[in-house]
């Protein structure tokens, strides 16, 4: 419960000061979204009304209190320039990059842990250090190029997989051949971190006492990687892919932007780009919140697991 407790009291105030500063960063950034909304047919006149209206006449401290009571009561008001609420707009496009995220983690588990279990059991020979070059290029890599070459090779030369889009209005089959490429795109790298991490987790317990008993004791290999290494070898790697699945959700937006899909990343960026405040400061409120959230869970979870860390 300790564990627990000291774990909360972190998450939130790692939260309040996150939206704190994320409030600050969005107001005293250059652009003001009267002057944006209004262009060429702006009048001191308009300004002043549009102004009392959004409440951004008020004092910096006051708009922070509402800032503060929206978040808490769930209501961001009204979109500057979709003029449509902005909890709905949120809501609509959230299972989008939930999906997403979800698909690059399997994807992350689907080829990181294999890849560096392999590696690590043959430490030093070829295959690890062919399997640690796919790992280094996966890092190196940005998404967006990546994304770009499976649009070119998958879908333009190919044709397996749509270009762009979710595959709204459509089955569940057309939409899951949408979530490929866009999960591929996003999952690798993490799937690379994941796999450097899995390699150096597994040779750290591959040279255990108990294992060289194990082995002594005439168990097969694959008896020995399941039952002992893998079971504590994999430890670190809960609290990796914890981390991942948080910045997924928080770095989808590229992703999104290159295949044109629905997301709270493509709808952010779009929103910081027009100083539309109330959507932003919605959208970062769910997505620090859900990265918060997700670590803290990891945390406890790893701290559950690995006894050696309850005292902590």
């Amino acid at each position: 419960m300790r564990l627990i407790g000291g774990r909360l009291v972190q998450a939130a105030l790692t939260l309040v000061g996150a939206l704190t500063i994320m409030f600050l960063i969005l107001r005293l950034t250059p652009g003001d979204p009267v002057q944006i909304m209004l262009g060429d047919y702006r009048t001191p006149e308009l300004e002043a009304a549009l102004r009392a209206r959004y409440g951004l006449d008020q004092p910096l401290p006051v708009q922070y209190l509402v800032y503060v009571g929206n978040i808490l009561t769930g209501n961001f008001g009204v979109s500057y320039w979709r003029n449509q609420d902005v909890t709905t707009l949120v809501a609509s496009v959230l299972p989008y990059t939930v999906q997403l995220a979800v698909a690059a983690i399997i994807v992350t588990c689907a080829i990181g842990l294999p890849l560096g279990v392999v590696a690590a059991l043959n430490r030093n020979s070829f295959t690890d250090v062919a399997a640690m070059m796919i790992a280094l290029l996966g890092i190196a890599a940005p998404g967006f190029l990546l994304a770009l070459l499976l649009i070119y090779v998958l879908s333009y030369s190919l044709g397996w997989f749509p270009v762009a889009g979710a595959g709204e209005g459509t089955n569940l089959v057309n939409q899951l051949r949408s979530l490929v490429l866009p999960a591929l795109a996003l999952g690798f790298s993490s799937a690379a971190l994941t796999a450097r991490t899995t390699r150096a987790a597994l040779l750290n317990v591959l040279n255990e006492d108990y294992l060289r008993t194990a082995r002594a004791k005439g168990l097969r290999p694959l008896a020995i990687l399941r039952s002992h290494a893998l079971r504590n070898g994999l430890i670190p790697v809960l609290a990796v892919l914890g981390l991942q699945l948080g910045q997924l959700i928080g770095g989808a937006g590229v992703i999104e932007i290159v295949f044109s899909r629905p997301g709270v990343g493509k709808l952010l960026i779009d929103a910081i780009l027009s100083r539309d405040y109330p959507l932003s400061e919605a959208l970062l409120a769910v997505l620090l919140t859900s990265v918060i959230v997700i670590n803290l869970v990891t945390d406890v979870l790893y701290g559950l697991v690995d006894p050696r860390l309850r005292v902590t």
